[in-house]
């Protein structure tokens, strides 16, 4: 699926996103750089957004961007990640505490197994290092039945238009339905060797921040 969506994911999230996207990626940048890790991994980096972003504000930290798609990583090299693994974030092919800090924009709901993905998550991180979340959430009030109704009628339609495949943004809306969030996810990731979890909901929760780190 996300070999077919390639060529125009870029342009089909800053679309449908109203262009947010890019405001998310800078919070969570924020946040990274007030961490200063010298080595970072950015799992289901795709075209690279997150860890260019990242890059942008640690000029000298050493960026590592790992997917499993292939095609992804080409479009993310072209745009200047220097620094990219083809591997399965179920299995990375990393010694133990390896990085400062990791990475995960939209993509632990797409991994067949959130929880074991959060362990090798945990186990790449040094003690004291730092693991960021980005992925979207359910809002709450009268937001959610406007937001559900976008999600499951308008946007696969405009995503056919951008992208000619309506199956992989169906796929989102129910995907987002099934994933943790809140307190939920926080509680997901502490069972997972990382302590002290928190979550910011973003744009009246249509995406959140999880942050926690390795003791």
């Amino acid at each position: 699926m996300f070999q077919r969506i390639a060529g125009r994911y870029d342009l089909a999230n800053h679309l449908l996103s109203g262009g947010l996207d890019y405001w998310w990626r800078r919070r969570a940048s924020e946040i990274v750089r007030q961490w200063q890790p010298r080595r970072v991994l950015d799992l289901a980096t795709g075209s690279g957004d997150l860890a260019l972003t990242i890059a942008g504000n640690l000029p000298t930290a050493e960026i590592t961007g790992v997917d499993f798609c292939a095609p992804m990583l080409e479009k993310a090299r072209a745009k200047g990640l220097a620094n990219t693994v083809v591997a399965d974030a179920l299995n990375l092919p990393f010694t133990e505490a390896s990085f400062d800090a990791v990475t995960i924009a939209f993509g632990l709901r797409n991994m067949a197994n959130w929880s074991a993905a959060l362990n090798e998550m945990a186990r790449v991180l040094r003690p004291g290092g730092h693991l960021l979340v980005l992925d979207f959430s359910l809002p709450s009030g009268w937001l959610r039945s406007v937001y559900r109704s976008y999600l499951h009628r308008i946007l696969p339609l405009l995503a056919r238009l951008v992208t000619g495949e309506k199956q992989a943004y169906e796929y989102l809306g129910a995907s987002i339905e099934k994933f943790p969030s809140g307190q939920a996810m926080c509680a997901l990731i502490e069972r997972n060797g990382l302590s002290q979890a928190t979550a910011e909901p973003l744009s009246g929760g249509v995406v959140t921040i999880y942050r926690a780190h390795k003791t």
